[in-house]
């Protein structure tokens, strides 16, 4: 049976270790355990690996540790980070102190082919609807599909929320009245956060599907809300660690909707409960590194929708100001977040700042790519051009440039 959690799941006990020297190479050769957690299964890998051990030799030794074929969709995630199959090239375990007490943990997540692709044809069939068509124009039923986002919010075709399910009326007790926003505002509002395309990355990033994600009843949101010891309200449940997410969109009157950006973290809150279910330190490591990438994607996505960036679309433009401040708003953030489970943001802020560095470099390249920023191309040389740190400066100077017009362009409109 599916067991729905209150946001946690079987504890995990899972360990962070942060180490940046790398080993003497007198230890090369010697092996030590790792543990693999495959829904919350132990297996051990006790004398194969090495820290010489590739990603792609770490792949072959799961799969054989657990019996799996090639028809098996297999992703293996080390501190947060998937790690490629096909990567057969750099050590996953260099900066390994073979001596170390606590044995590096590799989380396993795997789907047999027939399971992605039930997912994928799900999408075709119009049944799949998660609220009832009835009283529908087609008028009514192409707005929905209109997202905020525009041409720059579309899933990706493997990597996404399957299906969105909203509250029937029968949920409040009461019919919807002029205070109460309908069931298709709601399926909007589920479909604006999967079309996010800072939630649009995290997902491709990740490879992840979710089957469903629904409003939270908040009748069950009441009742949960007398389970709560934590002292703060549910705000959303990971169910069969991803199979559904569910997030409660309406305040506690029930007369609107919360924060777009509260829901926006609260979903990739419950994201991050697909591999780890318990309120520890690598499950706020992991879900900083998806903040990082949510921030960092809207920062610098360069495209506009209706005049606006994104990042006013997302309700960010009071909060990201510039590239530098996106780190103190997420200690800010988590600061209050961690406080409740007696943990403080410091203790992640180096694989938070690592995870920002990454993200610098690979959107600068991306971005020398795809953009041929205007203004100072002809007099930059060839060399600035193909190095990624001048590449990024041009990007932020557009991003900064775009900001700078559309402030003088506000206060014109004053």
């Amino acid at each position: 049976p599916s067991q729905s959690q209150h946001d946690t799941t079987e504890s995990l006990n899972h360990h962070l270790h942060h180490h940046n020297h790398h080993c003497h190479p007198h230890f090369t050769m010697t092996t030590f355990p790792v543990s693999l957690s495959f829904k919350g299964q132990s297996v051990t890998l006790e004398n194969s690996v090495t820290t010489t051990t590739t990603a792609k030799e770490l792949y072959a030794q799961a799969r054989e540790a657990y019996e799996w074929d090639e028809t098996v969709e297999l992703k293996l995630l080390y501190k947060g980070k998937k790690l490629k199959e096909e990567d057969s090239s750099e050590s996953v375990f260099a900066s390994w102190k073979p001596n170390s007490k606590k044995a590096p943990k590799i989380i396993v997540m795997a789907t047999s082919s027939d399971t992605v692709s039930q997912i994928a044809n799900k999408k075709s069939d119009p049944l799949m609807r998660g609220f009832s068509q009835e009283g529908t124009s087609s008028k009514q039923q192409q707005q929905q599909l209109d997202s905020i986002w525009g041409p720059l919010g579309v899933q990706d075709k493997n990597y996404k929320f399957v299906r969105f399910e909203a509250c029937t009326w029968q949920s409040f007790g009461h019919r919807p009245n002029e205070s109460t926003p309908h069931a298709f505002e709601a399926i909007r509002l589920l479909e604006q956060l999967a079309k996010d395309p800072g939630i649009v990355a995290i997902m491709k990033e990740r490879e992840l599907v979710v089957n469903t994600l629904g409003e939270m009843d908040p009748i069950d949101d009441r009742i949960a809300a007398n389970m709560e010891k934590e002292g703060g309200r549910v705000l959303g449940y990971n169910t069969n660690r991803g199979l559904r997410i569910d997030i409660k969109l309406r305040t506690d009157d029930l007369k609107g909707f919360r924060p777009y950006p509260q829901l926006a973290a609260t979903l990739i809150h419950e994201l991050s409960h697909n591999w780890v279910g318990d309120h520890n330190v690598v499950f706020w490591s992991n879900f900083a590194q998806m903040r990082a990438e949510y921030f960092y994607h809207h920062f610098l996505n360069t495209g506009l929708v209706k005049g606006k960036t994104t990042s006013e679309l997302a309700g960010l433009s009071g909060v990201i100001t510039s590239k530098d401040s996106i780190l103190p708003a997420m200690i800010h953030e988590l600061a209050l977040d961690m406080r409740q489970h007696g943990l403080n943001p410091n203790m992640i802020r180096a694989p938070i700042e690592d995870r920002l560095r990454e993200l610098d470099q690979e959107y600068a390249s991306k971005i020398s790519k795809e953009q041929r920023l205007g203004g100072s191309s002809a007099s930059t040389s060839t060399n600035a051009n193909n190095d990624p740190a001048s590449a990024r400066e041009r990007a932020l100077a557009a991003a900064e440039q775009r900001r700078r017009q559309q402030q003088e362009h506000k206060e014109s409109q004053q």
